[in-house]
């Protein structure tokens, strides 16, 4: 089973198997052309991702800017894009932090994961999924509000924060710091 989203098509569509041979083509297509760097897989069901907008971007690499310092301070690695989960189940963070440097393709967890909204996406729907991969902390940056949320892992579920217990830093005061596209 098979679900994309597409620009032409007003909501997701699901492709029961057997896929089509023109759905394989348009997959391996991205997979040659590196489109798929933000695909995910949830419970088996791909979710296909088009690369974020620009602005996405510039507040990606902000982020990598403002959270390295305070990671490293704190004994933290901070990284870029990476798979959570495993190959039938995993998220494309847009960033996170790690206890050590990580090296494997998918990573089991995160000390912080950062997601940054765009319009359409699922990102808040990707809570139980961090919460069971045992996130401690995740930020979630909405350019459109121009708000950060700060979220710490607490029996279970995600509770606002006004301050990380990772690192020295805190949403408002990392919203301050944030040059909004």
């Amino acid at each position: 089973m098979t679900v994309a989203r597409a620009s032409l098509l007003p909501m997701p569509t699901l492709v029961l198997d057997p896929a089509p041979p023109q759905l394989q083509e348009l997959l391996e297509r991205r997979r040659r052309l590196d489109l798929d760097r933000c695909d995910e897989v949830w419970d088996g069901v791909l979710h296909m991702n088009p690369a974020p907008h620009t602005r996405h971007g510039r507040i990606e690499h902000q982020l990598g800017v403002l959270l390295d310092a305070p990671g490293r301070s704190a004994g933290l690695v901070a990284m870029g894009q990476f798979n959570l989960g495993d190959p039938d189940d995993y998220r494309v963070p847009d960033g996170g932090l790690f206890a050590g440097p990580p090296d494997e393709l998918y990573c089991a967890t995160a000390a912080l994961v950062i997601e940054i909204v765009s319009p359409g996406d699922e990102t808040w729907d990707k809570l139980p999924f961090y919460a069971a991969h045992e996130v401690d902390e995740l930020l979630i940056v909405d350019p459109q509000e121009q708000r950060v949320h700060w979220l710490a892992l607490t029996d279970g579920q995600y509770i606002t924060v006004e301050h990380s217990g990772l690192i020295k830093l805190g949403p408002a005061e990392l919203a301050e710091q944030i040059n909004w596209p």
